[in-house]
């Protein structure tokens, strides 16, 4: 193919022009006067408040304050927190701010069956604004490792 054949395909003209017209640019005397809006429906559902969580529920501050104190408290035998080991079996926050926490040991033969009820108590006690806790040993159900959570067995090379 040489210079002088013409491609196949369609062809273009060009036009040179000196200056084109600019867009008209919109101006605020442009713009349709405001008219009054409805009644919106979601009025009602945006102007209300956000309701506020109770402090003895899950995510409330005294329920999550005293998720972390079990937290900070370790089974002397097993380098994991009494809440991750599944030794709580539950917390209950009153509404006047008492605690009551049902716990378990690994074993009843275990060396700090005497002390760790104790120190759950005095740790839980320390929560701002817990009134008073009371700490209920049980041994029924027995604990098992299945009621150790996910980082726990993770810790203990369990997963």
């Amino acid at each position: 193919m040489t210079d002088d054949t013409p491609a196949s395909g369609p062809t273009f003209t060009v036009e040179e022009v000196d200056s084109v017209t600019p867009a008209p640019r919109a101006r605020v005397e442009d713009v349709p006067a405001p008219t009054e809006r409805k009644r919106d429906y979601l009025d009602g559902f945006l102007a209300e408040k956000p309701q506020g969580i109770d402090p003895a529920q899950p995510g409330g501050a005294i329920y999550d304050g005293v998720i972390d104190a079990l937290k900070e408290i370790f089974d002397p035998e097993i380098p994991v927190n009494i809440y991750d080991l599944g030794l709580i079996y539950g917390v209950e926050v009153s509404p006047e701010a008492s605690v009551a926490v049902t716990m378990t040991l690994t074993t009843p033969h275990c060396p700090v069956a005497e002390s760790m009820p104790g120190e759950v108590e005095m740790r839980v006690s320390a929560v701002p604004g817990v009134r008073d806790a009371e700490v209920n040993l049980v041994w029924d159900p027995p604990w098992d490792m299945a009621k150790m959570s996910d980082e726990a067995k993770l810790e203990l090379g369990m997963l």
